[in-house]
């Protein structure tokens, strides 16, 4: 933040009756938008599970895919906001992804069918991801905002926030409730050796 933050806002957010943990909030304005710069971010691959699972971001920014597992992955998206297709790889050597467009960016990997993960591409330098007790505290320049929230789960679908004007002052808080899909039943992931054996197939079938 520079020196022109002077004032806080504090977002609890709810779903299902109870703190909803993961839910990304943001200010957005016009000033909030010449304020932007880009980020270095990194989503790394442990367990065949993308950490961290939800990666806020703001617009320009470059994320990098390290696998840190001992078998491979192919991490796409083919989200609106950016389409992109990593190479089965393992280790460090895959290229950093430019995200450019403001949005909503769901991430899968070709071999283990049940990795999920998103990149939350922003147009504002002000944002959050509330704690397990559903909490998030933004810093901004005092003023009139647009604030912003979205979680997988929204009803609406993962890509459409809920948004609400905001005035931005002396530490106000705003209590938020979201109407959430049921969860999500993904598959289960496979113990190591089964992996090991899925990705030679499919390599296979690949031509590799």
């Amino acid at each position: 933040m520079d020196g022109a933050v002077a004032a806080s806002l504090t977002v609890s957010v709810d779903g299902d009756g109870a703190r909803l943990a993961g839910a990304v909030v943001s200010l957005h304005s016009p000033a909030a938008r010449a304020a932007v710069r880009p980020m270095t971010g990194e989503i790394d691959q442990r367990q065949a599970e993308f950490v961290p699972h939800v990666l806020p971001v703001t617009v320009g920014s470059r994320v990098r895919f390290p696998n840190s597992d001992n078998f491979r992955h192919q991490v796409y998206s083919f989200s609106p906001a950016q389409r992109f297709e990593l190479p089965l790889y393992s280790g460090r050597q895959a290229q950093p992804v430019l995200f450019e467009t403001p949005g909503v960016v769901e991430l899968g990997c070709n071999i283990h069918d049940w990795m999920l993960g998103y990149v939350v591409v922003l147009d504002t330098p002000y944002f959050a991801t509330t704690d397990a007790a559903g909490a998030a505290r933004l810093q901004a320049p005092a003023g009139d905002y647009t604030l912003q929230i979205w979680h997988e789960r929204l009803d609406a679908g993962p890509g459409a926030p809920v948004t609400r004007r905001v005035r931005v002052g002396a530490g106000q808080v705003e209590r938020v409730t979201l109407d959430l899909e049921a969860a999500r039943m993904a598959p289960q992931p496979a113990d190591a050796r089964l992996r090991q054996l899925q990705e030679r197939f499919r390599s296979l079938k690949r031509g590799g």
